[in-house]
């Protein structure tokens, strides 16, 4: 399958991540990650798949600056990734809020931690914006046990937004969220990124998910990780779950789960 989209250079939006031949190896036997090349753009969503220990979270770490490349150069707005950062917000595959804190304490932490108390109280306002953007308003007060397992993934992408980051790092958000909730979760993701402009790169093991909220799906070779193909989605935004029925979606899912089983020998 190919689809052909040509956009000028001046139309493309600026870059935000720029990685260039980043490799990871840990001692002199074990290569996690190997020459990874990519740019991400400026609200732009990207997906990276690939077998289970292949270095998908590796690479999230190191573009989050949570660990250094062992090769390589990674640069965000112009700048090298040394170390974390203000303007990377990072979402786990739990949502790990603090069961002492109110929802919307929560969601100030970063602030407080970074800044102080008195900077969280200003930004409280903030907060609340991010709460009803997610459908959360009324449960400023409540704490994580009152919580459903798709509310507190919703105050923790509030917790992520709240510094206001250039990019978003997501290690398999949703994945212990039942599928129902996990769909809902997923357009809500894709809502929030669309009217917020942000860029975003996410670590998943489903093909239907990367499908259907990325602009650039990059496939993985298994360990040592580099990435073999990069697929461009070409289905209109916004995107819907209806869209899991039209043929073209079919296609993509087949390309990639087609490289995937073939990871042993890419």
């Amino acid at each position: 399958m190919t689809v052909a989209v040509t956009v000028s250079a001046e139309a493309r939006p600026r870059p935000v991540y720029e990685l260039a031949q980043v490799s990871k190896s840990y001692g002199e036997r074990v290569v996690a990650l190997e020459s990874v090349d990519l740019v991400l753009r400026e609200g732009e969503f990207h997906s990276v798949i690939g077998s289970s220990g292949c270095g998908k979270s590796t690479l999230l770490k190191i573009m989050a600056g949570l660990t250094p490349p062992s090769k390589g150069r990674v640069m965000l707005a112009g700048t090298p990734v040394l170390g974390a950062r203000a303007d990377i917000g990072m979402m786990f595959q739990q949502a790990t809020l603090f069961p002492w804190r109110t929802t919307l304490q929560n969601i100030l932490l970063p602030v407080e931690v970074r800044e102080g108390r008195a900077a969280a109280e200003t930004a409280a306002a903030r907060a609340r914006i991010l709460l009803e953007l997610v459908g959360l308003k009324g449960f400023e007060d409540t704490y994580p046990s009152q919580l459903s397992g798709g509310m507190a993934q919703r105050a923790a992408i509030c917790r992520m937004l709240i510094s206001e980051p250039n990019v978003l790092l997501l290690d398999e958000p949703f994945s212990a969220l039942d599928e129902i909730t996990r769909d809902f979760m997923n357009m809500e993701l894709q809502r929030i990124c669309r009217e917020r402009n942000a860029s975003a790169f996410l670590v998943t093991h489903s093909i239907a998910e990367a499908v259907i909220l990325s602009d650039i799906v990059h496939v993985m070779s298994s360990r040592p990780g580099r990435i073999v193909r990069s697929i461009p989605i070409a289905l209109p935004r916004p995107r819907t779950l209806d869209m899991t029925t039209l043929p073209l979606f079919g296609e993509y899912v087949g390309v990639i789960r087609g490289l995937l089983d073939k990871g042993a020998f890419l």
